[in-house]
C-alpha cells in the first residue's frame, strides 16, 4: 500500500531511520533518493553531516531534462558543503542481446553527463547502458558479474564494475585528502 506523508512526517521518519537504527560497523551506507532539493534532502544532509559522510553520487540519464535536475543537485551539494564523489550516466545506450552492440537510445543534445561534468568540474564515474543480461540477472537475484555460470560479463555489468571501481577510487582520494 502506498504511504502518503508530507514534510514533517517524512523528515521524522528519515531522522528515526538514521538515528534510532543500530547500524553497527558499516563500510558504506547508500541512500537512494528521488531527484530534487526538497526538505528530505536537506534533512538527510544535515543528519549525515554528523556521521562524517564521504559525499554524494549523482545519477542522471543522457536527456537534457534529467541533466537539468542534476545541475540543481550539484548546486545543492555545493551550497550544503556536501562533497560530490561523481556522476553516473544511467540508461546510456541499449545493448543488443544478440550481438552486444551498444546503441544510443537518447539524443544527447548537450553532450550528456560527460559534457556536464566537464563544464561543472565534477568527476564523471561512467556510463551504464540498458542491458537485458544485467536486467535479467538482477530480476533473478543472481550476481551480475557471474550470470548463468559464465565468467564473461555483459557490457552493462562491465560498465557497472568500472563505475564501482572509479567510485571506490574517488572515495579513497576524498578520504586521503580529508585526513592530510
Amino acid at each position: 500500500d502506498a504511504i502518503i506523508w508530507r514534510g514533517v512526517r517524512k523528515t521524522s521518519l528519515i531522522t528515526q531511520f538514521l538515528r534510532d537504527v543500530i547500524w553497527g560497523e558499516l563500510d558504506y551506507l547508500v541512500v537512494d533518493s528521488p531527484p530534487g532539493t526538497s526538505d528530505e534532502h536537506i534533512s538527510l544532509v544535515q543528519l549525515l553531516k554528523s556521521a562524517d559522510i564521504d559525499g554524494a553520487v549523482l545519477i542522471t540519464t543522457p536527456q537534457e531534462v534529467s541533466l537539468m535536475d542534476v545541475r540543481k543537485e550539484i548546486d545543492f551539494c555545493r551550497k550544503s558543503n556536501t562533497p560530490i564523489l561523481g556522476v553516473v550516466e544511467n540508461m546510456s545506450g541499449f545493448v543488443c542481446p544478440n550481438c552486444s552492440h551498444c546503441t544510443d537510445m537518447f539524443f544527447k543534445s548537450t553532450g550528456g553527463a560527460v559534457s556536464m561534468c566537464q563544464e561543472l568540474n565534477v568527476p564523471f564515474l561512467g556510463s551504464i547502458p540498458l542491458d537485458p543480461g544485467l536486467s535479467r540477472a538482477c530480476e533473478q537475484g543472481q550476481s551480475i558479474f557471474d550470470f548463468a555460470g559464465t565468467k564473461l560479463m555483459s557490457p552493462g555489468a562491465e560498465a557497472l564494475a568500472n563505475v564501482v571501481w572509479r567510485l571506490l577510487q574517488s572515495i579513497h582520494q576524498f578520504r586521503t585528502t580529508k585526513t592530510a
